[in-house]
C-alpha cells in the first residue's frame, strides 16, 4: 500500500503493522521518499548489505568463472579485428587455465 506523508504520519501504527505483510511505501508529491518494512526483512538486507559491500570485483569475477566451470561454460571468443590479431586477454585466460601463473609486467 502507499500512503502519503500526512496519511503515514496520522495512521503511523496502521502503517507499522501492515509492513508485516508488505513494504509501505511512502510519497510525497508523487516521489518515493521512504520505504517502511518489517524487521525481518530488513535483518537480511543488512546482512545481504554487509557481505555484498566486501566484494571486489575480482572476487565477482571470481565467482562468475567459478559458476561458469560448475556448468560447463564456455564464453565464445572471437579474434580482435578481420586481421586475426591476437587478443592478449584471451591469451592470459588460456595461460591462466592451463596452471601458468600469470605476472603483471612492471
Amino acid at each position: 500500500m502507499s500512503w502519503n506523508i500526512a496519511q503515514a504520519k496520522q495512521q503511523f501504527s496502521e502503517v507499522v503493522r501492515l509492513s508485516v505483510e508488505e513494504p509501505q511505501m511512502i510519497y510525497n508529491r508523487d516521489r518515493c521518499v521512504a520505504a517502511v518494512i518489517d524487521a525481518e526483512t530488513f535483518k537480511a538486507f543488512d546482512e545481504w548489505r554487509k557481505t555484498a559491500k566486501h566484494k571486489t570485483l575480482g572476487a565477482v569475477f571470481a565467482e562468475l568463472r567459478r559458476i561458469a566451470a560448475e556448468d560447463n561454460y564456455e564464453l565464445p571468443t572471437l579474434p580482435r579485428s578481420a586481421t586475426g590479431r591476437p587478443n592478449a586477454f584471451v591469451a592470459m585466460l588460456e595461460e591462466c587455465e592451463e596452471g601458468a601463473p600469470h605476472e603483471r609486467a612492471a
